[in-house]
């Protein structure tokens, strides 16, 4: 009779085997790192392009030009300045000689009168020479342009002088009444009246082979004061010369 309460012998017991893995792998035999990119790197000149040469080459050649230039403007600049300072060139001086008036004739918001302008021009300059051209002139009361005209070119030497005449006409020219009033009362009270001169004119310096370029001369002669009574209808200037203003 066996008895149960013994131990039953047999084979000696063995590892329970592991289940098998899904991917090919035994638990013995782990699998391989998985990388995150599963292809080789793609090479660099694919993700990185290679800059143009012909671009870089254009570049350097732009940036030279600019440079020359440049270079070229400065040194230009610097022997203009070198030229003019040796040079020393000085503003021409006017004064008026002479201005007569006749024909005068002040009625109703109008005038009529005709005016002789004589005039000294002068080049302080020894080492240029002027030429004086498109040059415009205009006879005025205070503010307010009575009669214009042009004044034909000259030439002026080195240290030279020249006189010019300049002639003016008003024939019924309309005049505002501030103006109109102002030159009866100062005829009246003072048997005289002030007249302003101004003139545009583009003027050249030269030197030699060196000429620089055009510039606009502006002279102001003020208070030209003429002797014109109200019972005549001419008169000249009282004060005799009179040096004009002159700026560039």
């Amino acid at each position: 009779m066996v008895d149960p309460n013994r131990p039953v012998t047999g084979y000696p017991a063995t590892a329970t085997a592991s289940p098998p893995n899904p991917n090919g792998y035994s638990a013995a035999q782990p699998p391989p790192p998985v990388t995150a990119y599963p292809y080789a790197a793609p090479p660099y000149y694919n993700n990185y392009p290679y800059p143009d040469p012909y671009a870089t080459q254009r570049n350097t050649f732009l940036r030279r030009v600019i440079a020359i230039i440049v270079a070229s403007t400065i040194i230009t600049g610097a022997i203009l300045f070198v030229i003019w300072i040796v040079i020393l060139p000085r503003i021409p001086e006017l004064q008026v000689d002479s201005l007569t008036v006749s024909n005068l004739n002040l009625s109703n918001s109008l005038i009529t009168a005709s005016w002789d302008l004589r005039f000294t021009a002068r080049n302080p300059n020894k080492k240029l020479t002027l030429y004086y051209d498109e040059i415009a002139a205009a006879i005025f009361y205070d503010s307010l342009s009575i009669a214009d005209t042009t004044v034909p070119p000259f030439f002026m030497d080195k240290g030279n002088e020249t006189s010019q005449k300049v002639s003016f006409v008003a024939s019924g020219a309309y005049v505002e009444k501030w103006a109109f009033d102002g030159m009866g009362k100062e005829r009246a009270e003072r048997a005289s009246i002030r007249f302003n001169v101004r003139m545009v004119a583009r003027v050249s310096f030269k030197a030699g082979a060196w000429r620089a370029r055009r510039r606009y001369l502006r002279v102001y002669c003020g208070d030209l004061s003429v002797g014109v009574a109200l019972n005549k209808s001419s008169g000249n200037l009282l004060e005799g010369q009179k040096r004009c203003r002159v700026g560039l």
